[in-house]
This record gives structure tokens, sequence and C-alpha cells, in this order.
């Protein structure tokens, strides 16, 4: 499985050889630093952790200095670790640089980012409701969520409210991966990666990218 670190660009639009207009999104993807392989015999786990874009010393914590010390690196503001499999094999060293190249021959890829924090949301913004009517008779209730308790659709259990119950709230914010983006452009030189559609996250966002896990990696 290939790993990178990243920073959403931006959006545009694509063009095929046929004229037809693709909106794809800009990824800056690495480069990255290797700041530690973990091994079953060292820490319980095989995993492998990378680090993206340098950030001055003197607002980093020093257990995080003597982290990035370890692997003879400076300290990073986006730092992430996977779990590998057992029998995976890592080609990797704590300083080693990854670069987009690492992404050639792959076809699709999933972005995991956070989505934009909408703040606090009613219902019909957060999960779609419809609303009430706005016929003659509906008095300021076009947008209430409605009744949240019942006995009938909880019987034997009271009509208290139910677990799970969709109600407002605070919207986005969280954790989103985005699967199987085709990816159609890969510019080693300025360390950029163009995939179809949109990924989450506002523009500047940090984002993980990952080979597709449901997807096969031939492109038609």
């Amino acid at each position: 499985m290939t790993l990178l670190l990243g920073k959403k660009v931006g959006m545009t639009q694509a063009y095929d050889s046929e004229g037809r207009m693709t909106a794809v999104t800009v990824l800056q993807a690495g480069p990255c630093t290797v700041m530690q392989v973990k091994t079953p015999e060292t820490d319980g786990y095989r995993a492998l952790q990378l680090g993206f874009e340098d950030v001055k010393k003197s607002r980093t914590k020093k257990p995080l200095l003597g982290h990035a010390g370890k692997a003879k690196t400076t300290p990073k503001r986006f730092v992430r670790e996977w779990r590998l499999d057992q029998d995976e094999q890592v080609e990797y060293a704590p300083g080693d640089a990854v670069s987009v190249s690492v992404f050639e021959g792959v076809g699709y890829v999933d972005v995991a980012g956070t989505s934009k924090g909408k703040g606090y949301a009613g219902v019909m913004k957060r999960h779609g409701f419809g609303g009430f009517l706005a016929s003659h008779g509906t008095e300021r209730k076009h947008r209430a969520p409605g009744s949240i308790g019942s006995h009938a659709s909880d019987r034997g259990h009271g009509g208290n409210l139910k677990k799970g119950k969709r109600m407002a709230g605070r919207m986005g914010g969280v954790r989103v991966t985005s699967k199987n983006h085709r990816l159609l452009l890969i510019d080693a030189e300025r360390n950029l990666l163009v995939v179809k559609g949109e990924v989450p996250g506002p523009t500047g966002g940090y984002v993980e990218i990952r080979t597709s896990r449901t997807r096969r990696q031939t492109q038609t």
C-alpha cells in the first residue's frame, strides 16, 4: 500500500482528449519524511510514521523535538501513522524522504481529511429533513424537527429520547475518507497530484493519500 501526506491546493477543471470537462482537485503530496518505522520486536506492531511540512523549533514541544531528532530531521507540522500487515515489508528507514513519485502506476487513490466545519446547524441542513408544510395554519414551525420522543417507536422501553436520534447539532469538522478518486496527473517536479472529483476539507487543509483499497488500479 502506497501512503503519503499532503495538502489540498484547490479545485480546477481539466479536459480530456474529446473535450469533456472534468472537475479535479490539486493536491500537494509530499515530500514526506519517515519519522519512525515500528516493528513487532520494538513496539509490538508494525507501522510506518510519516511527517509533512516543517515547523519552527520554537513552536514545537520538547518531546516532539526529540522524536524528530532520532530520525535526524526537523519537527513536522502534520504527522500520521499507518498500521501495516505483519508480513508487509518496509523499504524505508527513519529520515528517508518519500516523494510523489511513489504513486507511479497507481490508478485510483483514497483521500482522508477533516471536513469543513459548518457550526451549529438545524435538522434540515444537517440531516436533510423536509420540514413542515408552508400551508395556512403552520405557524413558525417550518424548519422544526417535530416530536423527538415516542412510545410507539420503542414499545416496551418508554417514551424517552432514543439513542442516535437525528437532531440539531454541530455539523462538519469530522474525519471523512473519500474513496476511489482516479489519479489523472503526477507532477514530480512540483510534488503535485491531480485527482478526479472533490476531496474533504477546505483549501489548505491537510490530507492523507493512499492507494485505493476497493478499486482495481488499472485505469480504463
